[in-house]
């Protein structure tokens, strides 16, 4: 159960330092089951940073989707309508965010729990939050040419996964609603293979990806198991336009949407590509680790 935990999440915020190392390359003639790649997202919609391994709370990854942008109502901003946010990079280092853009100055943010209280809104939820201040509004309103705000969820919010899907102790972040999305290296082979031009893993924003699979082998999976985590895989990723985004560039393009159209479509319900996941404990995943299929 999660409930009542995310002060312990707030104080691995704090400390993360090693877990934002960028992992090594992790290839081998092994075609087992395992993690080969992991992820965070420290400002919801902004960069991705890859990582050797990562220390789970009960929010998900430590930091992942900690922060936010919003504009002057407390809502929250995306690449949906700001692709330029895939410009803008979060490192984790030290007890503080040091946050970096083309054409601006480094901005660092201290990690703690000072700030003006916010009530902000992530789709249909309000949730507390803590003002990054001005130093931080002023450079994002600067680069991204709206008024906008950074905040952090706050140390004792507790933000309910869709309760469709998930038990009353399911706690997420800033994400749009799950608090892992798992993505297949097959799958993007079987994808980049129809397209005209392949392209990158970035494009789906992915916390986990997992080699050693058929293509959309993920989508039969109920329950699976990395380093002692066992994980729910709740429902498929409906996809949005930020797939559309060049996460190095940020221009936009009518791919992959086009293509997964015709293939990964759900009357109803969109293009499908990888799996939210909810998980069951805090722990630590490391890349290369045995993913194990429960059912």
């Amino acid at each position: 159960m999660h409930e009542g935990a995310c002060t312990h999440d707030a104080h691995l915020v704090r400390d993360v330092t090693a877990t934002a190392a960028a992992a090594r390359s992790h290839e081998s003639g092994n075609v087992r089951r395992h993690l080969r790649g992991l992820y965070h997202y420290p400002i919801k919609s902004c960069r991705g940073t890859p990582l050797a391994e990562a220390v789970v709370g009960f929010r998900g990854i430590v930091a992942d989707r900690h922060w936010m942008v919003v504009d002057a109502t407390g809502n929250f901003l995306s690449q949906r309508e700001l692709p330029r946010m895939a410009l803008i990079g979060p490192r984790l280092s030290g007890g503080a965010m040091e946050v970096s853009a083309p054409g601006m100055r480094a901005l660092t943010v201290r990690i703690g729990n000072e700030g003006s209280p916010a009530e902000v809104t992530v789709w249909d939820d309000r949730c507390a939050a803590r003002d990054e201040g001005d130093d931080a509004a002023v450079w994002l309103t600067a680069f991204l040419g709206v008024p906008c705000r950074l905040v952090r969820m706050r140390d004792d919010e507790i933000r309910r996964v869709d309760q469709t899907y998930a038990g009353p102790g399911d706690q997420v972040g800033f994400a749009d609603g799950f608090s892992f999305l798992l993505t297949s290296r097959a799958s993007l082979d079987e994808l980049n293979r129809r397209l005209p031009s392949p392209l990158p893993m970035n494009r789906f924003r992915p916390n986990i990806v997992i080699d050693g699979v058929e293509p959309f082998e993920e989508d039969g999976w109920k329950h699976i198991r990395i380093d002692g985590i066992t994980f729910t895989v709740a429902k498929p990723c409906a996809r949005c336009a930020i797939t559309t985004t060049d996460q190095n560039t940020a221009e936009r393009s009518k791919e992959p949407l086009r293509t997964l159209a015709t293939f990964r479509q759900v009357p109803g319900k969109g293009v499908m590509f990888g799996q939210n996941l909810i998980h069951d404990r805090p722990g630590v995943l490391h890349v290369g680790a045995v993913v194990e299929v429960i059912d």
